[in-house]
C-alpha cells in the first residue's frame, strides 16, 4: 500500500491487490517505528496520520527476574518522530489507501486474491486473480509482491528462500485494561518465561514467548495452566486473564527468519517480508517493509514513468535493501541465542539481565543508541521523489 502510494505520487500508474474484501484484521504488527513516523513526515502526512487513535511509547523498559531495566529510548531523535506509536495496522491501511486516492494514477481492487502469474517465457507480465466479479487480468511491465511471509506471489516465481531458523514461537491474546494499569514496561522475563505487554489503552496485546514447536503441549494442559503460567509472570493481570476463555482466544505465531537470495525475477519484485520474514525481535517487520518500499519507489518511478524498468533497476532494489535485511536479522538471531533461549531454558529466578541491558540502564548515550538502531534502524530511506505529472509514453 505505501508503495502504491508512493509510485503514484510520482506518476505511475499502480494498481494493489488486496485479497479481502476490507483491511479489518488483527495484524499484531501494529508498532509504528519513528522511521515509518519520518517517512509520513516527508510526505507531508504525520499531522494527520497521528490524529488516528494511538499510544506512545518514548522508551522500552524490561523486566529480568526481580530487576527493571532500562532498554532504550528515542530521546535522541526528533520529537517529531522520537517514539513508537501503537496503532491498529488495518487503521494505517485504510489511512494510506484514502490519502492515495487523490491520486488519478492509483487504484485498488479489494476482493482480489492472485492465483496465477502471466508470463511470456521467464518474463512476468501481470497476474491473473478471482474477484467477486470473477476471473480478472491485470497486465503491468512490474509485478511487486508485497503479499507476506506466505507469499504467493514468491511462491509462483520461483525464487529461493533461505531459511536462517528460529528457536521460539508467539502466542499472542489480549486482556482488557484493569482499573489499575500495570506498570509501563514492555518485556517481562523470568525463568522460562517471557511476556511482552503492548499497551493498547483499553486492552493489553500481550505475546507470550514459547520454545518453538511447544505450541500443542501448552493446549494440552488447559487455559487454566496456561493463565497460571501469565499470572506468574505478571500477577497484575489476574483479574483480567479471566477475559481469556478458551485456546480460540489464543493465536499462535509460528516465527520465521529467512530471506531471499535474489529478490527479483524479469518484471517481479519482492519487498517486505515476502523478500525477508523478520522475528518479531524489535517489532520491526513492518517498519523494514515500508523503508524497502521508500527505496524501491526512488529507485524504480523514474524508469517505471518511462516504461523502461530493466533487470538491472530492479536488483539495485536487493542491493540497496539487503545490508539493512542482514544486519537486522543477525541481531533478532543473536536475541534468540543469547536472551531469549536461555531465558526460556532457566529454571531459577535470581538472574540478570544481558550486560548490554545493564550497561544501558546506567548510560543514556547507550540507550539513544539503541534506541536509534531500534527505531530508525540501518542505512533508513527518505523519500526521494516528488509528486509528478505523468509522462506520456512513445
Amino acid at each position: 500500500m505505501m508503495l502504491g502510494y508512493l509510485l503514484a505520487r510520482a506518476g505511475v500508474e499502480v494498481v494493489v491487490l488486496e485479497k479481502h474484501d476490507d483491511f479489518l484484521r488483527d495484524f499484531r504488527g501494529d508498532t509504528v517505528h519513528p522511521s515509518t513516523l519520518r517517512t509520513m513526515q516527508e510526505l507531508g502526512l504525520l499531522e494527520d496520520f497521528l490524529r488516528l487513535p494511538h499510544q506512545r511509547l518514548e522508551r522500552l523498559d524490561g523486566h529480568f527476574g526481580k530487576n527493571r531495566v532500562h532498554l532504550a529510548d528515542f530521546a535522541g531523535l526528533p520529537k517529531s518522530y522520537g517514539f513508537v506509536a501503537f496503532m491498529p495496522q488495518w487503521d494505517f491501511l485504510k489511512f494510506i489507501a484514502e490519502k492515495a486516492k487523490r491520486f488519478p494514477h492509483f487504484s485498488v481492487l479489494m476482493g482480489a486474491n492472485v492465483t496465477e502469474l502471466l508470463r511470456d517465457g521467464p518474463r512476468v507480465l501481470g497476474v491473473r486473480a478471482e474477484s467477486h466479479d470473477g476471473p480478472l487480468e491485470v497486465r503491468a511491465p512490474l509485478t511487486i509482491a508485497a503479499d507476506g511471509r506466505h507469499s504467493t506471489v514468491r511462491e509462483l516465481s520461483g525464487l529461493t528462500l533461505r531459511d536462517l531458523g528460529a528457536p521460539i514461537d508467539v502466542l499472542w491474546f489480549r486482556v482488557p485494561c484493569g482499573k489499575t494499569k500495570i506498570e509501563p514496561v514492555l518485556a517481562h522475563v523470568d525463568a522460562g518465561r517471557i511476556l511482552v505487554t503492548l499497551d493498547r489503552g483499553d486492552y493489553y496485546q500481550c505475546a507470550y514467548v514459547i520454545a518453538k514447536g511447544e505450541a500443542d503441549a501448552i493446549k494440552a494442559r488447559g487455559i487454566a495452566a496456561f493463565q497460571a503460567d501469565v499470572r506468574a509472570i505478571v500477577p497484575e493481570l489476574d483479574e483480567q486473564l479471566g477475559a481469556l476463555h478458551s485456546f480460540d482466544d489464543v493465536k499462535l505465531l509460528t516465527v520465521m527468519v529467512n530471506r531471499l537470495e535474489q529478490w527479483s525475477a524479469p518484471g517481479v519484485l519482492c519487498i517486505g517480508d515476502a523478500a525477508h520474514a523478520m522475528s518479531p525481535v524489535g517489532g520491526v517487520g513492518i517498519n523494514l517493509a515500508i523503508q524497502d518500499a521508500v527505496a524501491a519507489s526512488n529507485l524504480l518511478a523514474e524508469p517505471l514513468r518511462r516504461n523502461r524498468v530493466t533487470e538491472d533497476d530492479l536488483r539495485r532494489v536487493q542491493a540497496r535493501r539487503a545490508l539493512p535485511t542482514r544486519v537486522t536479522q543477525a541481531l533478532q538471531i543473536q536475541a534468540h541465542e543469547r536472551v531469549l533461549g536461555p531465558a526460556l531454558a532457566r529454571s531459577d529466578h535470581d538472574f540478570g539481565a544481558p550486560l548490554i541491558f545493564r550497561l544501558a540502564t546506567r548510560s543514556s548515550s547507550l540507550r539513544r543508541l539503541l534506541g536509534r538502531i531500534i527505531g530508525v534502524g540501518v542505512r533508513s530511506e527518505h523519500v526521494r521523489t516528488a509528486e509528478a505529472a505523468p509522462i506520456e509514453h512513445s
